[in-house]
């Protein structure tokens, strides 16, 4: 069976995945882009967004293995879009632009329905309003033997980590303090969940850590 992963999941020292007050302008929340100075740079970065160039090194490798193997997405409405509520109209199509980063089919999760949206470079978001194991089952038929990627935000990884479905987690600390927003591990025994420390990799801009389940 297909792996449920996540990757270059950025925290804070403190732990925060995003800032507080996430909205149209701050994406990640106040002071969250920061969380990202690590990841930006990267070769990998640069050329998802169809660009030349980007730094090599720890980082961009650690960025690359985030899209080895997969065959599908997962991710939380607010990683769409800042819409909330039910779609007004079906005029907000992502952060992305005409032709999303993802490259193969995207199960949002929300409350509300809404019909599939297929966009540019082969990337069809389906929007799933029957929860995180409905999302799981689609996303890794569409994966066939390949991996789906988890990609956020927050509360939606939590979810799937209470439910015991995440298999592997990349967390990249970055050296900033946040002090409030989206925290991602408090409350959770990551040992009881049966998670092991598998890496551990510095870099100049962060702290590498995988975390393996089983």
């Amino acid at each position: 069976m297909s792996r449920l992963r996540v990757h270059a999941f950025a925290l804070s020292l403190d732990g925060f995945g995003a800032g507080p007050a996430q909205d149209l302008q701050n994406p990640l929340g106040v002071g969250g882009e920061a969380l990202h100075a690590w990841f930006v740079p990267t070769r990998t970065f640069q050329q998802t967004f169809g660009r030349q160039g980007g730094t090599t090194g720890v980082d961009d490798g650690f960025a690359a293995r985030g899209f080895e193997n997969l065959g599908a997405w997962i991710l939380g409405r607010n990683m769409f879009g800042p819409v909330r509520g039910p779609w007004p109209d079906e005029s907000w199509k992502g952060w992305w632009g005409d032709e999303p980063p993802y490259h193969v089919p995207v199960f949002v999760l929300t409350h509300h329905p809404r019909r599939e949206l297929t966009m540019k470079g082969g990337t069809t978001f389906h929007f799933v309003t029957g929860g995180i194991e409905e999302a799981l089952a689609r996303a890794r038929e569409a994966a066939g033997p390949r991996d789906v990627r988890l990609g956020g935000g927050v509360a939606t990884i939590r979810q799937y980590l209470e439910a015991g479905l995440v298999d592997l987690m990349h967390l990249a600390y970055s050296p900033v303090l946040l002090g409030n927003g989206e925290n991602l591990l408090a409350g959770l025994d990551l040992p009881r969940l049966g998670f092991r420390v598998t890496e551990h990799v510095p870099s100049e801009k962060a702290t590498h850590i995988v975390l393996t389940r089983g």
